[in-house]
């Protein structure tokens, strides 16, 4: 099992020691359930109560839109926060992608985050609702991205947003379908992203069969057996397996030039540290701009803490990124 060490002596060693002081107490509160078929009705259903971390945003305006879905598929509901705006003046925007294992997961959870981003980032959101594995496996869910990004930038006037400032935002199975989409924007050519900013983003289904695994990440919230579960519903095979596709799992990817300016922000206890630190090596060689940032003692999900100095920092540091990465483009 991840996580755990075993020396010489068998005694059971764990991650926790690691973790920060100020971090135990979220511990608490998720849950433990491991993802089974048999489990999953009820993790779907299960909320977990974690309060927002800033101002309601009271003044942003949520409307939910059904857009035209891929091919003989459903249509695609994409929920929008939209702030007061300056009559004449577009709004850059984010599309965003919740997480969740692309096995649970809806767009409605994350509004309590979303609404106070939207009013403190003066920018137009989308969050969609994509459809979740195993019934739906790949490609639907990435298709059902793409045929949300596609709705928003072709109604770019009438939503009053500036369809060449908006970029795409996940966390966790949300960051890898961002980064999945990313590649399949920049390879049909038929529509364009600004930014790609990417939270813990589940990127290689190949951390699931790694011969020599972190032997102190993937203890908590989201272990080694969630992640085989959540990799196998959207693959339909065993991870690892040969012959998947980057839009799938963009970590496969051998090409990553051309993909729009990148932020990555992951923690050292997450089971998915190893894999973002790569894929951020790998889009520098490719010559695109990145930020990275890992934080210490920080365990997936951490930054959903509304206390703890490392959880304030890496909200601190995503704001600063978003607001830089909407900022108008200069020339010359």
């Amino acid at each position: 099992m991840r996580g755990v060490l075993h020396n010489e002596s068998t005694q059971v060693m764990t991650s926790k020691h690691l973790v920060d002081p100020e971090l135990i107490e979220l511990l608490e509160i998720w849950p433990e359930t491991p993802f089974t078929l048999e489990n999953l009705p009820a993790l779907r259903a299960l909320r977990v109560e974690i309060p927002p971390v800033e101002s309601a945003g009271a003044e942003i305006t949520v409307t939910t839109h059904m857009a035209p879905g891929p091919v003989g598929a459903p249509d695609v509901a994409v929920t929008t926060f939209t702030p007061p705006t300056t009559r004449g003046t577009p709004l850059p925007g984010i599309f965003h992608i919740h997480g969740g294992g692309y096995v649970v997961g809806t767009a409605d959870e994350m509004e309590p985050h979303l609404r106070p981003l939207a009013a403190a980032l003066n920018c137009f959101i989308a969050t969609v609702d994509y459809r979740l594995a195993p019934e739906t496996p790949f490609p639907g869910p990435v298709e059902d991205c793409y045929a949300g990004l596609a709705w928003v930038l072709a109604h770019a006037q009438e939503l009053g947003i500036d369809a060449r400032r908006v970029g795409v935002m996940g966390e966790s199975a949300g960051g890898g379908l961002a980064a999945a989409l990313a590649l399949l924007v920049r390879d049909r050519g038929a529509l364009q992203l600004s930014f790609q900013h990417l939270v813990y983003p589940m990127l290689d289904d190949r951390t699931c069969s790694a011969p020599d695994p972190h032997p102190y990440t993937g203890e908590f919230v989201w272990t080694a057996a969630s992640n085989t579960f959540g990799w196998s519903s959207l693959l339909g095979c065993p991870p690892g397996s040969q012959g998947i596709s980057p839009y799938a799992v963009p970590a496969r990817a051998t090409d990553l030039s051309r993909l729009p300016p990148t932020f990555i922000a992951t923690a050292a206890l997450d089971l998915f540290v190893e894999e973002n630190l790569e894929y951020a090596r790998r889009l520098m060689r490719h010559g695109v701009p990145v930020e990275l940032h890992v934080y210490p003692g920080a365990y997936h999900g951490f930054d959903f803490d509304p206390k703890a100095e490392v959880a304030i920092q890496a909200r601190r540091d995503r704001l600063e990124g978003l607001k830089r990465a909407l900022r108008p483009k200069t020339t010359g």
